[in-house]
C-alpha cells in the first residue's frame, strides 16, 4: 500500500485497473531495488514506504548532460552515504 495500490477512484474499470498494473510494477521495481542496491545496509528489509521517505522524497538539482546525469544533494542531507552507496551498487558495471 506504500506505493498506492489501494487507490482506484475513477468510475472507469480500465482506468482503475491500469493503476494497480502500475503500482504493482512499481512494487516489482523497488523490491530489485531493494535487493540489490541495500544489501547489507539498515534499509535491507525495510518498507517501500521507508525507501521512498528516505531516498526518494528529497529536495535535488538534477543536471542533463549528453553523457551524463549529475544530482546536487544538499549538504544537510543526512541520508546522502547511503543514497551514494545505492547508486553506486545500481551503476552498471
Amino acid at each position: 500500500m506504500g506505493l498506492f495500490a489501494n487507490r482506484t477512484s475513477t468510475h472507469a474499470w480500465w482506468a482503475n485497473q491500469f493503476r494497480l498494473l502500475l503500482s504493482s510494477l512499481a512494487y516489482v521495481l523497488m523490491d530489485a531495488i531493494r535487493r540489490q542496491a541495500f544489501k547489507g545496509t539498515k534499509l535491507a528489509y525495510a518498507q517501500m514506504t521507508m525507501i521512498r521517505l528516505k531516498l526518494l522524497k528529497i529536495g535535488t538539482v538534477i543536471l542533463r548532460n549528453t553523457r551524463s546525469v549529475y544530482f546536487l544533494l544538499s549538504s544537510a542531507y543526512q541520508h546522502q552515504s547511503l543514497f551514494l552507496n545505492a547508486a553506486a551498487r545500481l551503476r552498471p558495471t
